[in-house]
């Protein structure tokens, strides 16, 4: 395949000198003359493992060349790929300011080709730089069709983020942890997927917001990972504990710790452990003056998720509610710091008339701690509770899921009824949300 990449900083050289070494005709593009100068003599403007042997060789077999003429990329090759930086604004927004520049000179070679001075059939024109979800649809496709005409039919959108790492990016290349294809249609993702065929890892071809969204979450989890990491340290330290015996032990949990668990969007956590546990390290640390950003936001963030169902309800406009599930988690009648129970608090004292449906909470049977915890905390539960599934429905004017109890989930009405938000994401969210009157609380 004919391809340009366009801005040959770190991302850009390395995928230019590792797609030539597959195989594919590179045209490497930057404003700057002595990138074009170093690629053209051989040599990679960048300082990386094997990067300066891939460029090399791919220059000397002719596979790789550079130029500082971004029309003259575009009508040789069949796809651009756009590797250009997004840098931070001193306000912390994202600076599209390169991107806008090169879509721009992209748009009006593209314009050219349509003319019939270019080679080839329809161009792709991929987005590799990391940009917020929404900047390709409503910033950068608007300025292509300016002068290009319709994107997906006059010419190809897609968005491919890198996952490499400076120092190992040439064997991240070969070796990626996936490959993301965010497609405008399927033609310009069969595009894309050719041109990172036989690579190893699994492809997801997505809608192109998801993969714009995906290179912020995978940073985002790194750094906290690696924040939680030294705030652990550091409180480990100050008790006199081995934090690398301790990292030891909790990454080999595959089970909970490092593995899928607890990575779905839901609802708030809660019980009496996750909420007692933190406060008391949060505690531990600041007696021992040690600051835990990460560790002591962690219970004001729970809080503020939950926060954000009481918020849907408030914009229904609606006052009467129902509330499905009530225990912290299903299968119990633990009602010990569960985020429902607070929940309902936080309906009730704001004046909604609230029914609440628990099959496996009876006021007649909560015991010990759970019955202190309920007088304490919601002590008009009597009042609140409903016998069946039926009652709340046919009470409510907005209903709020936080149980996956198959009796309530056959019950849930489509389309006509209350509204329904979703705390725990239905099995049938997908379809749901196509229909009037549901809300996901964050999906």
């Amino acid at each position: 395949m004919r391809v340009s990449v366009l801005g040959l900083g770190y991302v850009g050289c390395v995928s230019a000198a590792c797609l030539a070494g597959m195989g594919h005709e590179v045209i490497g593009v930057d404003v700057n003359q002595v990138k074009v100068d170093l690629v053209n003599d051989g040599k990679a403007p960048v300082v990386e493992e094997r990067i300066g042997e891939l460029v090399a060789e791919a220059v000397r077999t002719g596979a790789l060349r550079a130029t500082g003429d971004v029309r003259e990329a575009v009508m040789n090759s069949d796809v651009s790929l756009i590797c250009v930086g997004t840098p931070s604004e001193p306000n912390g927004s994202l600076c599209t300011t390169y991107l806008e520049r090169v879509t721009e000179q992209i748009g009006a070679a593209l314009a050219e080709r349509a003319e019939g001075a270019g080679q080839g059939g329809r161009h792709t024109v991929v987005f590799r730089s990391t940009m917020l979800p929404g900047t390709c649809l409503n910033l950068l496709v608007p300025i292509l069709e300016k002068s290009a005409g319709t994107a997906g039919v006059d010419f190809g959108v897609a968005v491919s983020p890198e996952f490499l790492r400076e120092g190992t990016s040439v064997q991240d290349f070969f070796d990626p942890p996936k490959t993301v294809i965010g497609e405008l249609d399927p033609a310009s993702g069969d595009v894309v997927a050719a041109l990172y065929d036989g690579l190893p890892g699994e492809v997801f071809r997505v809608p192109v917001p998801t993969a714009e969204a995906i290179k912020y979450a995978d940073n985002a989890f790194h750094g906290l990972k690696i924040g939680f990491a030294n705030e652990l340290g550091a409180v480990c330290q100050a008790l006199g504990v081995d934090s690398h015996q301790v990292m030891d032990v909790f990454l080999a949990d595959r089970k909970l710790n490092i593995s899928p668990a607890y990575l779905r969007p839901g609802f708030a956590f809660g019980g009496s452990c996750l909420p007692k546990d933190l406060r008391s390290l949060v505690h531990a640390a600041r007696r021992a003056d040690v600051s835990v950003p990460i560790l002591s936001h962690v219970l004001p963030s729970n809080s503020d998720h939950l926060q954000r169902a009481v918020d849907l309800v408030e914009r229904t406009g609606k006052r009467r509610a129902g509330l499905f599930g009530l225990s912290f988690k299903p299968g119990t009648d633990d009602l010990r710091e569960s985020p429902l129970v607070e929940l309902a608090e936080r309906l009730f004292g704001k004046g909604y008339d609230l029914k609440i449906y628990d099959a496996n909470v009876s006021l007649s049977r909560l015991l010990g701690a759970n019955r202190e915890y309920i007088e304490t905390r919601l002590p008009h539960l009597a009042q609140l509770l409903a016998n069946s599934v039926e009652e709340v429905l046919e009470h409510a004017e907005v209903c709020l899921v936080g149980t996956r109890d198959p009796d309530v989930l056959s019950a849930l009405p489509h389309g006509e009824g209350p509204v329904i938000v979703d705390l725990i994401h239905l099995p049938d969210a997908e379809a749901r949300r196509t229909e009037p009157g549901y809300i996901g609380l964050a999906w």
